[in-house]
């Protein structure tokens, strides 16, 4: 009899957890369903699909976009989809200015689409230096996005030294600007040279052909999923991205003063 209870209650236990595991996999099943649905919503004119579950939509540009007709692209508006914001190159390394800033730059405001500027930054040059030249190229005014720091790639320099200047940046133009800086970079940069140390930083990502969000463990503001797309008053592809919250959210991201 003993061992009829036994037999018993193995079947049960066996029972349970085939039922776990079953339950388990209709989740992940389901979970990679949403993955795959329509996240994305092709969009011809922009020539690209848009995540459709953000309501600010967002380019990046620099020099190889060339002269841009801002006004164009402010007034451009497929579905409801709109350019609401667009970062700007204005500078890289110790001395170099992108050719297109000032006029990219003034043109933007005038447009109306808010604007913020980047520097990309030479991980083998000093983060005082590149600083430096930012803060004597970029006037930042009330509306505008955060400075932002690109950071992406090495150059050969180790860790300690990368992370060591772009904290000495990141410390200049944060009491220059009196606002935290954003940094820029893609997913698997940010793993392998950033993370830990710069999470207290509002985040800009890259990360291409993924559905939904980017994979990232921790909180993002920006994420630019797509360097393909099309906008009206730029000759070329552009990049695309989104923001992560409302507009209030973004309101509040902007420079007060």
């Amino acid at each position: 009899m003993a061992k009829k209870q036994s037999n018993y209650s193995w079947k049960i236990f066996t029972g349970i957890m085939m039922a776990a595991i079953l339950v388990m996999g209709v989740v992940r099943l389901y979970e990679w369903y949403r993955e795959q649905s329509s996240s994305f919503v092709r969009y011809d004119a922009f020539g690209i699909e848009l995540p459709a579950e953000y309501e600010i939509h967002g380019i990046d540009v620099s020099k190889y976009q060339q002269v841009i007709n801002w006004d164009l692209v402010k007034q451009m508006n497929v579905e409801g989809v709109m350019i609401g914001f667009a970062f700007i190159k204005a500078t890289e390394g110790n001395v170099n200015q992108d050719r297109y800033f000032k006029r990219n730059w003034s043109k933007a405001q005038e447009s109306g689409v808010a604007r913020g500027a980047y520097h990309f930054f030479l991980a083998t040059k000093s983060g005082r230096t590149q600083a430096e030249n930012f803060i004597k190229t970029v006037n930042l005014e009330k509306g505008d996005l955060p400075p932002v720091l690109d950071v992406e790639q090495t150059y050969g320099v180790n860790n300690q030294a990368l992370k060591s200047r772009v904290k000495e940046w990141l410390d200049i133009v944060e009491e220059h600007y009196g606002v935290k800086p954003i940094i820029y970079t893609n997913v698997d940069f940010y793993k392998s040279h950033l993370q830990d140390e710069f999470d207290s930083y509002p985040l800009w990502v890259a990360h291409y052909l993924q559905q939904r969000k980017p994979r990232i463990y921790r909180d993002w503001h920006f994420w630019q999923h797509s360097e393909a797309g099309r906008v009206n008053g730029i000759a070329s592809r552009v990049d695309f991205n989104v923001f992560y919250g409302d507009s209030t959210d973004f309101k509040n991201l902007l420079l007060s003063e």
